[in-house]
């Protein structure tokens, strides 16, 4: 789980909301989501060849091993996903990151550095779960695995209002908190803020639809037992296809990106 920051020093401005003459009529945006399990591939057949310098150097850091594969397997998966879509070899794929919406800065949102039209995409993992998203539109995707009770009580008292009530209602709370805080991080990461907007400002639950952010479109999205994951683009979302990849699709001896 993203570290909360429950009291940020300065407060992250608004995202804008498209006009009513942007959003009336606006296409759909079909996403396509793809996951793997960590848990069912071996460090020593992560083919690490294509990454990047600074992405080798992460992976060589100090990590746990569990880390390691998350870290590998979700950077290794993008670029053999993003690939075909941009007519490079995986190796080839660049990455930037665009300007923060709070400072101005480039440490916002990460994009492909390349030209106009270039596909958005969002990373995420936790526990035995990577996930990827991959749209013509701004998106952001998110996997948390169940958290602890205590977890649960201490972040809660953070979130908007109702997310607090859906959560303190339901069955399982840590579950419910689960599925609420993916929404809510998809959405942070769609908008390329992150936990650096105050955490009661925006509803991201599952009862009130009209409710959400506007200008903005969230679904829960299956996984695995154990974890809860969503999906969040700009505008109306449209299809969202999800697969599953095996773990030969991060070794050496992957045959290339689905299409």
């Amino acid at each position: 789980m993203t570290r909360v920051i429950i009291d940020p020093l300065g407060d992250a401005p608004e995202p804008r909301a498209p006009a009513d003459d942007e959003s009336a009529g606006a296409a759909r945006t079909d996403v396509d989501l793809w996951q793997l399990r960590v848990d069912h591939l071996a460090e020593d057949r992560l083919d690490p060849s294509e990454l990047d310098a600074d992405e080798r150097v992460r992976l060589a850091g100090p990590l746990r091993v569990a880390d390691r594969l998350r870290y590998g397997i979700g950077h290794v998966a993008l670029r053999r996903l993003l690939a075909p879509r941009l007519g490079l070899a995986p190796a080839e794929v660049a990455y930037r990151r665009e300007p923060c919406p709070g400072c101005g800065a480039l440490h916002g949102r990460p994009a492909v550095d390349g030209p106009p039209g270039a596909p958005h995409f969002s990373l995420s993992h936790s526990g035995d779960v990577v996930l990827i998203g991959i749209a013509s539109r701004t998106v952001g995707v998110d996997v948390e695995s169940f958290p602890k009770a205590a977890t649960v009580r201490e972040v809660t008292a953070a979130l908007h209002p109702l997310e607090r009530a859906e959560i303190a209602g339901a069955a399982d709370a840590p579950e419910a908190f689960a599925r609420i805080w993916c929404r809510k991080e998809a959405y942070l990461k769609g908008i390329g803020i992150g936990v650096a907007r105050s955490l009661d400002k925006d509803y991201l639950g599952e009862r009130d639809p009209s409710a959400l952010p506007a200008g903005w479109d969230v679904r829960n999205v299956p996984t695995a037992g154990g974890h809860a994951a969503a999906v969040a683009v700009e505008g109306p979302m449209g299809r969202v296809r999800t697969s599953w990849l095996p773990a030969s699709f991060v070794t050496a001896a992957s045959a290339g990106a689905p299409a």
